[in-house]
């Protein structure tokens, strides 16, 4: 599918379901914890809006049972119709119920069990890029351990054309369903490749396929603003306490930093992507 379209119109003034009532099943509570093979949790509106507009593969949504005589409100009636039209199985559940599901804490009344998140191949990602005629830009991520953190930097990569997001395989966060919240949906959008050894695929990338690796770092060879983004790019970004590894920063073909004028003399991962990534979109779409 192509970046921003969707299945349904979320502009249109959400309307219950004509000629017939929303498809809910009744609600067990040992229901809620059935396993259906192998699956993941997707939680909140914006994720779940997100992977049905992507067309992932549902096994199940649980929707909050409106109190009493209340109504659906309008996001929840949105996601349910779409649910409907790709016979997704609907569950309603009570609050308490959803909140012993949830792993966010934050679910706004709807989880879905959805299909294992599948990892991309980085060649794929590489390959897409120059098919379309145009210098690949990459985001490594070195051992970042926070949900949020993941999400964030999902959801910035997406607002900066970020064509692919690598982590390794061990010591890092996976594509779990807090970093699809934090994300707000751009975990459908973003391909992640997961590598065994991130020192050895940064090589790589620079010997086969001519990328330029840029560090972000403290002690720098340029401030942020100062440096060159051109061509096939892969920024690196160090874990949230301890920066990048020395095998990583060894592959760096130059490091940038971020200039701080106040007390604090540092910034989480997904704030110091956003700087860097926002200031090298807009440099590589200058010089396109």
């Amino acid at each position: 599918m192509e970046k921003g379209k969707r299945h349904f119109n979320q502009d249109r003034n959400p309307r219950r379901p004509s000629n017939k009532k929303p498809d809910f099943k009744r609600e067990r509570e040992d229901d809620a914890f059935v396993e259906q093979g192998s699956t993941d949790k997707i939680e909140g509106r914006n994720a779940v809006t997100e992977a049905l507009a992507s067309g992932r593969d549902f096994n199940k949504i649980w929707i909050l049972k409106p109190e009493g005589d209340k109504t659906l409100d309008h996001g929840l009636i949105r996601i349910l119709d779409e649910a409907n039209k790709r016979g997704i199985i609907v569950t309603r559940a009570t609050r308490q119920i959803l909140d012993k599901m949830s792993n966010t804490h934050n679910h706004q009344g709807v989880i879905a069990s959805v299909a294992p998140h599948k990892y991309a191949d980085l060649d794929e990602i590489i390959e897409k890029a120059h098919s379309e005629g145009r210098p690949a830009l990459l985001v490594a991520l070195d051992e970042i351990k926070d949900a949020y953190n993941l999400g964030s930097i999902l959801r910035i990569s997406d607002c900066c054309g970020v064509d692919g997001v690598i982590i390794p395989e061990r010591r890092s966060v996976s594509l779990d369903s807090m970093v699809a919240k934090a994300s707000a949906g751009a975990i459908e959008y973003v391909p992640v490749a997961r590598v065994t050894n991130l020192a050895q695929t940064l090589t790589r990338l620079k010997e086969k396929d001519g990328f330029w690796v840029c560090g972000t770092d403290m002690n720098a060879d340029y401030e942020y603003h100062d440096a060159d983004y051109s061509g096939n790019l892969v920024v690196v970004i160090g874990s949230e306490g301890d920066g990048m590894r020395d095998g990583v920063r060894k592959c760096c073909d130059f490091t940038v930093s971020i200039p701080m004028s106040g007390h604090v003399n540092s910034l989480n991962a997904a704030v110091a992507a956003g700087v860097v990534l926002f200031e090298a979109q807009a440099k590589r779409h200058k010089e396109g």
